[in-house]
């Protein structure tokens, strides 16, 4: 009797111990990543992972390939990979695409028999075109990102500036506080100040880092601002009320115009939906006129004016703010 009771005493321990075993590795699962995102952005999460200020500032350029460079004098594959945010230099982007067109050349070539004049334009509407397009769309959306934040990150910085803070300090709180692209980039401005570079040359710098418009509004008046003097908060807080307006104003345009954009989507694909679907159906029904010199003429004429109205349609819908 009293080995059972020291048996299920033992089941008990056993278990109890268990349980908390299992209760501690849920806890850690849960907080390490909750540890981590404490840090609002990439160049605060590199810094407390041990790396020093100096060091942080010349890994995050490193890994866009703006290290000791001119960003004055980028070209555009390289402005374009810099902009979008992504970890890509430019020389690593084309031995990338290149070593991909050469695959799906080769692939197509041999393993599908298809001739060259087929071939050498498919791999390069995959490996290079698409790349590029998705790229261009990151940095839209990054850029857009950017824009949305700029007047939280300007209202920051004229709350500091009338707490007495100056300038760089004021723009060092942004960095601190404030997620990504914001706080990074103008974490990245900071540093560049810290280490050498004056405030009108690291906010030109951040300008073509961002390539967002509205930037340059920031960079005029802060660069007029350290040379003449004047209320900077004043003029940093009319600023952030122009950007809220002027980006109320490109949602209502977008809202106004959804119907027109969609109906844009809908024209541009109904037609090729519409083709795939007969030929999947019936494919004599292009086959047999496919050698007819007006079938030709007429697919290539409806391929220009369909491209014409695409580019009417798009100039009916995006505006200029």
């Amino acid at each position: 009797m009293n080995t059972e009771y020291l048996i299920r005493i033992g089941i008990y321990v056993c278990a109890a111990a268990a349980l908390i075993f299992v209760v501690e590795a849920l806890y850690l699962a849960i907080s390490a990543p909750l540890r981590r995102k404490r840090s609002v952005n990439r160049r605060l999460r590199a810094i407390d992972s041990g790396i020093a200020g100096e060091q942080a500032l010349i890994r995050l350029k490193q890994e866009r390939g703006i290290l000791d460079k001119n960003l004055d004098v980028l070209g555009w594959l390289s402005r374009l990979l810099v902009q979008s945010g992504l970890h890509l230099t430019p020389g690593r982007f084309v031995l990338m695409t290149t070593a991909a067109f050469v695959a799906v050349f080769l692939a197509a070539s041999y393993l599908r028999s298809w001739p060259v004049y087929v071939t050498a334009p498919l791999a390069f509407i995959v490996c290079y075109l698409l790349p590029l397009q998705f790229i261009r769309i990151t940095r839209s959306r990054r850029q857009a990102a950017f824009t949305s934040q700029l007047p939280d990150a300007l209202d920051v910085i004229v709350r500091s500036l009338r707490s007495g803070h100056p300038v760089p300090t004021a723009m060092g709180l942004v960095g601190r506080e404030m997620p990504d692209p914001v706080g990074t980039e103008f974490g990245i401005t900071i540093d560049e100040m810290t280490y050498g570079l004056d405030m009108s040359r690291a906010l030109q710098n951040l300008a073509v880092r961002v390539g967002v418009a509205d930037l340059s509004l920031l960079v005029t008046a802060v660069s007029l601002q350290s040379q003449s003097g004047g209320n900077l908060s004043e003029v940093l807080q009319n600023l952030s009320k122009v950007l809220r307006d002027r980006f109320q104003l490109r949602r209502k345009v977008r809202s106004i115009s959804a119907e027109g954009r969609y109906s844009a989507y809908g024209l541009t694909i109904l037609p090729g939906l519409i083709g795939g679907v007969i030929f999947a159906q019936n494919p004599r029904y292009y086959t047999d006129v496919w050698d007819e010199p007006m079938f030709k003429m007429a697919m290539f004429g409806l391929v220009v004016l369909s491209l014409i109205g695409d580019y009417i349609m798009y100039k009916m819908i995006n505006f200029k703010f």
